[in-house]
C-alpha cells in the first residue's frame, strides 16, 4: 500500500506544471452573485487555487480563463454601498495577463481574504519563479541610452 501511494505521488511530481495544477484542490470558490441580498443565481464561477485563478463564465456557451498567480501585479478591493449591504465585494486584479489585462472578481463573499490571499500568493509565485514585473512610466529611449553610457 507504502509502494502504492510513493509511485503515485512520484507520477505527480513528474507531471510538467500545467497538467499538475489541475489535481490541486481549490482554495477558495466563489460564485458572482447577484446584489439583491446576494444570491449566487449567476453562471460565473471563481476557482483560487495556490498557484492559478480560474473564471469560468456561461451557461450555453462556457468560457474558462486562466491566470497564473505570478502574473498578477496589484490587486484592488471594490465596495459599493449595496455590496457593503449585501456583504459582498469585487476583488480587482491587474495582470500581465496577455487575454485580460484587468480580472475582476465581481459581487463574491469573503472578498477581503480573497483580495489578501491573491496578494500573498502572487507574490510568493513571483519569488518562487525569479519572475521581475515591472512598469515603465513615460520612459524614453534617449534616457535609457544616457543611463548605459
Amino acid at each position: 500500500m507504502a509502494e502504492e501511494k510513493n509511485i503515485i505521488e512520484e507520477a505527480k511530481s513528474s507531471l510538467d506544471p500545467e497538467v499538475r495544477y489541475q489535481d490541486e484542490v481549490p482554495v477558495f470558490t466563489e460564485r458572482k452573485r447577484w446584489l439583491f441580498l446576494g444570491l449566487p443565481f449567476t453562471f460565473t464561477k471563481y476557482i483560487l487555487k495556490d498557484d492559478i485563478l480560474t473564471v469560468q463564465t456561461g451557461f450555453f456557451k462556457t468560457v474558462i480563463n486562466d491566470c497564473y498567480m505570478y502574473k498578477i501585479v496589484d490587486v484592488q478591493l471594490e465596495k459599493t454601498l449595496f455590496e457593503k449591504m449585501a456583504g459582498l465585494g469585487t476583488v480587482v486584479c491587474y495582470t500581465s495577463d496577455t487575454t485580460d489585462k484587468v480580472l475582476r472578481i465581481s459581487h463574491v463573499c469573503h472578498s477581503d481574504q480573497i483580495k489578501n490571499f491573491i496578494l500573498e500568493k502572487s507574490e510568493k509565485m513571483r519569488m518562487k519563479r525569479r519572475t521581475l514585473t515591472t512598469l515603465s512610466l513615460n520612459s524614453d529611449v534617449s534616457d535609457a541610452q544616457d543611463i548605459i553610457d
